[in-house]
């Protein structure tokens, strides 16, 4: 009884070895798959920082061909439903008038020269309607240092869109005259003015001896998306070679379990016991 339970032992089919780091399907299809995303998704983020790229030349170049180009007058109530950020913003631009006294607006302003306000005083054209200039640059604790002059005026300088609402994490507040943005329509409303631009003027020089600092306009724009691009093509690229990495074990792992199956049984081929 002995020697036949040895010998249904010996030919029974030894097991093959496992393979190292074998994976189920499930997990290799899982993988296969997340890592065919990641291509696809750091793949299309790299083309958009190209293209976000190729945008942000163009802009550039046509901030700079607009602020040294000579100045045109300002645009008036017939022009206004044409005005765009893209088409007329940065554009140098001039209007003659008489600023309106006991009107200026005073918005928070964090400058190269420290923290401060920004004086909005809104000029009467010679063509009837008004537009806010930006005079510029006061500390704060001067906000009543340079009232606008008086008489007629000239001012030159940069078309600026409105900023609605207020800025980053602050809102403008009307009521209590606290303002963070230069929110052309706001503040029109508040001062009870009539006739305004949709737009503001950057004033390049001072108006009026010893006010505020003009030709503050910040005109850098940031341009780090062909670095940007060749992060996420770069991340495309690992994605790619752990599909790569993927494809390769598997491999390895079935062609181990192959040779395990037809490996034979430990102690060689079974013996015939003796009688």
């Amino acid at each position: 009884m002995i020697a036949q339970a040895y010998r249904r032992t010996a030919e029974r089919p030894a097991p093959a070895p496992a393979a190292p780091g074998g994976r189920s399907r499930f997990a290799t299809g899982a993988l296969l798959g997340l890592a065919a995303l990641g291509v696809f998704f750091f793949g299309a983020l790299g083309v958009w920082q190209l293209e976000r790229r190729v945008w942000k030349l163009a802009l550039i170049a046509r901030v700079e061909a607009r602020v040294h180009a000579a100045p045109r007058a300002a645009p008036g109530a017939t022009e206004w439903p044409r005005i765009t950020r893209q088409a007329h913003e940065y554009r140098r631009i001039s209007a003659r008038g008489r600023f309106l006294g006991d009107h200026e607006t005073f918005v928070r302003a964090l400058t190269e020269l420290g923290a401060g306000y920004w004086v909005m005083a809104p000029l009467r054209t010679d063509q009837g309607f008004v537009v806010l200039v930006n005079r510029g640059f006061v500390p704060s604790g001067r906000r009543d240092a340079a009232p606008a002059p008086r008489g007629e005026t000239e001012v030159t300088g940069l078309l600026r869109m409105s900023e609605p609402k207020g800025g980053f994490l602050r809102s403008n507040d009307p009521q209590r005259d606290l303002w963070y943005s230069r929110d052309v329509g706001a503040i029109a409303t508040r001062r009870g003015l009539q006739d305004v631009a949709p737009y503001f003027l950057d004033a390049q020089s001072p108006s009026g001896a010893g006010g505020p600092v003009a030709g503050l306009t910040v005109l850098a724009f940031p341009n780090n998306h062909l670095i940007y691009a060749l992060t996420w093509f770069m991340l495309a690229a690992l994605s790619g070679g752990a599909i790569w990495n993927v494809v390769k074990d598997n491999r390895r792992t079935n062609d181990a379990r192959g040779t395990g199956s037809r490996r034979p049984g430990p102690g060689g081929p079974p013996q015939r016991a003796a009688k």
